[in-house]
């Protein structure tokens, strides 16, 4: 999912069910052509850790070259806290400050959302991705 956003309001987004590595870098630059970007803001992890690689590697470059401000969120801001799939029954969990991995019987769907307004949203100022690789 990307999402563009005036005076932090949600006024275009895009979905697509392709891998990252081929997706991201067209709807990227399609949105870099339409519109003034000014910050870029990612799901930094915890998730697919290629993902999160591709996808920060993707943004700095472009920050780098651009000027464009790269900063991140945690992925528990886009999908209302819930579990995160990690690996097998392995799930990420958010328990106040800290996650953690928890084995989950059974599955649980979060569904990822771009929130229609981003004022209220923690951001990390670094970008750091955070990996949170599961022991496996």
């Amino acid at each position: 999912m990307v999402g563009c956003y005036l005076d932090g309001e949600l006024i275009d987004s895009t979905t697509s069910s392709q891998k990252t590595s081929n997706i991201l870098l067209p709807i990227i630059k399609e949105y870099l052509d339409r519109y003034d970007i000014s910050r870029i803001i990612y799901a930094n992890g915890p998730g697919s850790y290629m993902a999160i690689k591709i996808t920060y590697v993707m943004l700095k470059s472009i920050e780098i070259i651009s000027g464009i401000e790269c900063v991140g969120c945690s992925a528990f801001e886009l999908n209302g806290n819930k579990p995160i799939k990690a690996i097998g029954s392995l799930y990420f969990i958010k328990e106040k400050e800290t996650i953690i991995t928890k084995k989950l019987d059974e599955v649980v769907d979060s569904e990822f959302v771009l929130p229609k307004s981003i004022h209220n949203l923690i951001l990390d100022k670094e970008s750091i991705p955070n990996y949170m690789l599961p022991a496996v």
